[in-house]
């Protein structure tokens, strides 16, 4: 996770960036942001990490990084998970987060040592094999 952070803040740069332009647009017009555009801007800044992992999952199985650990995301019969499954897998995480780890914490307990976002997709780690 702490690897994947960099990509994803080089992504909620660029986002930031385009938010402050849109601001300042807004500021020269007058208009005043509400409640309801940080809402939206919030909403941005968690699917930008969500569409970087998803795509990465769907494309190969793993973010960058997961590569240097050599683990890859399958579904729970070993193929290529599904796009729909991978979203959940996102959603399932963020809610383990806010709620102090908890579902990152339950794969000690799990006998396939699944989080709840691979118990709620239907999906899992598979370590891969080192290639020379």
């Amino acid at each position: 996770m702490v690897y994947d952070l960099f990509p994803a803040l080089a992504l909620w740069f660029v986002a930031c960036y385009a938010i402050e332009l849109t601001h300042r647009a807004q500021s020269m017009a007058s208009l005043h942001p509400d409640v309801l555009v940080g809402d939206l801007e919030l909403l941005l800044l968690w699917l930008i990490p969500g569409i970087y992992a998803v795509a990465s999952w769907r494309r190969g199985g793993q973010t960058i990084g997961m590569r240097p650990w050599r683990l890859k995301v399958v579904a729970a019969d070993g193929r290529p998970a599904t796009l729909r499954a991978l979203c959940l897998r996102y959603v399932v995480a963020t809610l383990s987060v806010f709620v102090l780890g908890i579902g990152m914490l339950w794969a000690v307990f799990d006998d396939e040592r699944r989080c709840w976002h691979d118990v709620a997709a239907g999906t899992r780690f598979v370590r891969l094999d080192r290639t020379a």
